[in-house]
C-alpha cells in the first residue's frame, strides 16, 4: 500500500516562455495595426515678429498674395495665377535690380499653395533671396 500519495509528485510550475512569446506577438500585432496621427491634424498658430527696421533696404520686389489667390508684383496686378506666369512678372521686375530680395506679403487666410507658387516662381526666375513679411504684435 502506498500511504504517501502526494509525496512523489513534483510541484506544478508555469512555463513562462510561451507566455512571453504570446505577449511579443500581441505587441507586434498592435504596433502594425495602430494608426498614428498625421501632421495635418496639428493646430498651429503662426508667430508674430518684433524686429527693428533695417537701416538700408536692399532691392526689394514686393509680392502680395490675397485671400482668394490673386498676386500683385510691386503694386501691379498679375493676371496669371500659376508659377509660370508669375515668374515672368518677377523677371521683368528684377531686370533693373541687382540681387533683388523677394518680400512675400501673404494674407493670413491665403492658401498655402498660393505662397508655394510664389516661391516656385522665384526659383524659376532665378531669384534666390526670399523673405516673408509679418505684422508686429499689438501688445507693446
Amino acid at each position: 500500500m502506498n500511504f504517501k500519495k502526494g509525496a512523489g509528485r513534483e510541484e506544478p510550475e508555469i512555463n513562462l516562455i510561451p507566455l512571453i512569446d504570446l505577449f511579443l506577438v500581441i505587441i507586434i500585432f498592435l504596433m502594425v495595426t495602430t494608426t498614428y496621427s498625421k501632421f495635418a491634424e496639428l493646430q498651429i498658430t503662426l508667430p508674430t515678429a518684433d524686429a527693428d527696421k533695417a537701416q538700408q533696404r536692399p532691392a526689394e520686389i514686393d509680392i502680395a498674395v490675397t485671400q482668394d489667390g490673386r498676386y500683385t508684383v510691386d503694386g501691379r496686378q498679375v493676371a496669371a495665377r500659376d508659377a509660370n506666369g508669375l515668374s515672368e512678372a518677377i523677371r521683368s521686375s528684377a531686370a533693373s535690380r541687382k540681387d533683388p530680395v523677394i518680400v512675400i506679403n501673404a494674407d493670413a487666410q491665403a492658401t498655402h499653395q498660393s505662397v508655394v507658387n510664389v516661391m516656385e516662381a522665384a526659383r524659376a526666375a532665378q531669384v534666390s533671396q526670399i523673405t516673408f513679411a509679418t505684422q508686429t504684435s499689438q501688445s507693446k
